[in-house]
């Protein structure tokens, strides 16, 4: 009876390593070919996306590259599959001075595009892209301290519109370049927030991003807490959860 009652226990548990077992291949295989979550850190792409944000991530939307597996394997390189960006996508990518860093910008420039900023207006291929004002938006200056900041809506040369903000006006340090020419293969990126956003405008840091770095396409926020807040201590979730934001599409 006491040997029966052992061998009992020891498939009861080599069932549960099973099941546990199972469930990580399963979380490995979506989280390597169909969705990866991510958060917001920073607020380069504020209003669209908030700091304490967690969006998926579609890893299938562009394909895959080496750095769609985990720990950069397997260690192929180009991509397979491979679905190129579309102009106004906002996309998480491999920073190209390290290529591992995550960052997260939206698609400007596609290849073979001249990309400028002439007093805070965004020219593509010679055209400037029309934008709409808006109410202004509350945001924080260099200081913390809570400001009312210029807020538009432009269009992108193939329609899609997105909100941007411009917390220093039009005479922001980036508002002023050079023209930008995309290489073959590679995008420019740029944050909604343009005087708070490290991006493609700054080679030193970003620069043109090559597909390859690409990991997939901001899909939908799927939680979102306030500034600050902490996303694992649930008891505080009734006044830190943004409850509004919660299943909204990245646009």
């Amino acid at each position: 009876m006491k040997q029966a009652e052992n061998k009992r226990a020891d498939g009861g548990i080599w069932d549960t390593v099973k099941v546990i077992v199972q469930a990580l291949l399963i979380a490995l295989v979506v989280r390597t070919f169909l969705f990866q979550p991510f958060n917001i850190p920073s607020g380069s792409l504020i209003p669209t996306l908030l700091i304490g944000d967690y969006l998926f991530v579609s890893k299938y939307a562009y394909g895959y590259s080496r750095y769609s597996f985990p720990f950069g394997l397997p260690p192929f390189s180009g991509r397979v599959f491979g679905s190129e960006p579309q102009r106004g996508d906002v996309a998480v990518f491999k920073l190209p001075k390290d290529n591992s860093t995550d960052y997260i910008k939206r698609v400007i420039g596609l290849p073979g595009d001249t990309v400028q900023m002439m007093s805070g207006r965004l020219y593509i291929n010679g055209k400037i892209v029309p934008r709409e004002q808006l109410p202004d938006y509350k945001s924080q200056d260099l200081w913390g301290r809570e400001v009312s900041v210029p807020r538009y809506m432009e269009t992108l040369p193939n329609g899609v519109s997105h909100v941007v903000i411009e917390r220093e006006g039009d005479t922001g340090y980036w508002d002023n370049t050079y023209a930008y020419k995309v290489p073959p293969g590679h995008y420019f990126m740029m944050g909604d927030n343009r005087d708070n956003s490290t991006d493609s405008r700054d080679e030193n840091v970003v620069g043109f991003v090559p597909f390859e770095n690409f990991v997939g396409r901001a899909e939908v926020i799927f939680f979102s807490v306030e500034e600050g807040a902490s996303g694992w201590k649930f008891w505080e979730w009734p006044w830190t959860v943004r409850w509004s934001r919660l299943f909204t599409p990245v646009k």
